[in-house]
């Protein structure tokens, strides 16, 4: 292979920072809403869960040593099983988001059931968390719309496109796809069908564009060839995934393409940056694949069984758990798998094989997840006080 110039995505790291960068006009309205919002579980504040109290006024002294030692905040239980934490998962056909934990207990969704959004939600995609954890980006691919969800009150925050009508113009969207948002408050998405990746500030407006609008072929950063993916990567560049000639580019935070590779695979979806130059990318093709490779085309590890329970149909995006797993969106085998990359095996599914349902247990064409660690959990006061409650209320999903 040639030789290739040192990789510029790993010079630093953006994620160590989320948390104090998260977008401004997220975070005041995640923090002031009230839990008995919260959408998927039933809220009963008791004084466990909202706070242990300082004890009567007539048992404080001027004396700090004379009064009830402070009682520490409550904390939910540690996850147990594979997952670590808990997975995010766009439920597409069945128009909801599930959060579910390693025991396959729902902890969380929206739309509500039996209720009526505040704007329509139909074939949401893909769903990932804001950088502060405080919302939830999802797109609409068919709908042709973005919108952000407080979480975990579930509200509609803020949207982009216009529902059911394509189209090209300021303000709409055709099949948008893997809608992020930056630290900044920057809405990103690839707009496949327009053959562009845009940038979409909090007021609506786009602020910066990769790929002309409606030429569709691989020249990036200026075209690019029907783009489904748009991931973030540490330095604060983009991860572009085009489905024209299977091509992933990595495009710098200064607009300019650092380089190029075409995966070997049929129809690339979702590609995820792992660092050092290796990516981690699925096949939306029967029999299915997700592999690793590097920037330079080697496959490290594939994934593809051509029949059995351990096949793959079309799935749309594999994630690198932390702790070495890779979650996969198996959507035509209605279920979410977990592979171990040292076995080839699957460890761990939500979702009954090769049958669609609502029923807990069961999904129907889940095309999109994120993951959501303890850590991330017991730091967020909201996030924390929300799950001692759930997961003391949340019922085997089977």
């Amino acid at each position: 292979m040639p030789t290739v110039a040192t990789d510029p995505i790993d010079s630093g790291s953006a994620t160590s920072a989320v948390g104090q960068r998260a977008a401004r006009w997220l975070v005041g309205v995640a923090i002031a809403a009230a839990l008995v919002g919260c959408t998927g579980a039933t809220t009963v504040t008791t004084g466990a869960a909202a706070g242990a109290t300082s004890g009567p006024a007539s048992s404080v002294t001027s004396s700090p040593s004379t009064g009830p030692s402070p009682v520490p905040p409550p904390v939910p239980p540690k996850p147990h099983g594979t997952l670590g934490g808990y997975l995010l998962i766009a439920d597409r056909g069945n128009n909801r988001m599930l959060l579910v934990d390693g025991g396959k207990r729902i902890l969380w969704r929206s739309p509500h059931k039996g209720a009526t959004p505040t704007m329509p939600f139909s074939f949401d995609d893909d769903t990932f968390f804001t950088p502060d954890h405080a919302g939830i980006i999802s797109n609409q691919e068919d709908q042709e719309t973005i919108q952000v969800i407080s979480f975990p009150q579930g509200k509609l925050l803020w949207h982009y496109g216009h529902v059911n009508a394509p189209g090209s113009s300021p303000g709409y969207l055709q099949t948008p796809d893997d809608a992020y948002m930056l630290p900044d408050g920057t809405v990103t998405v690839a707009d496949i069908s327009n053959c562009r990746v845009l940038f979409i500030n909090p007021k609506g407006h786009v602020t910066k564009q990769y790929g002309t609008t409606n030429v569709c072929h691989h020249d990036p950063p200026r075209y690019l060839g029907l783009p489904n993916g748009d991931t973030p990567m540490p330095n604060g560049g983009t991860l572009v995934t085009e489905i024209s000639g299977s091509w992933i580019d990595a495009i710098g935070p200064d607009g300019k393409l650092d380089w190029a590779v075409q995966a070997p695979i049929a129809y690339p979806s979702d590609a995820q940056y792992l660092g050092h130059g290796r990516i981690l990318v699925a096949d939306y093709s029967t029999p299915g694949h997700v592999l690793i490779m590097d920037r330079n085309g080697h496959v490290e590890w594939r994934y593809g069984p051509t029949s059995g329970s351990g096949e793959l149909r079309e799935p749309s995006l594999a994630l690198m758990l932390p702790n070495g797993l890779v979650a996969v969106n198996d959507d035509y085998r209605h279920r979410v798998v977990v592979i171990d990359p040292k076995t080839d095996r699957i460890v761990w599914q939500y979702g009954h094989t090769d049958v669609a349902g609502s029923s807990p247990g069961y999904l129907f064409k889940p095309d999109g997840m994120d993951f959501l660690s303890y850590h991330d959990v017991v730091s967020t006061p909201v996030l924390r006080r929300y799950f001692v409650h759930v997961l003391g209320k949340a019922g085997a999903s089977g």
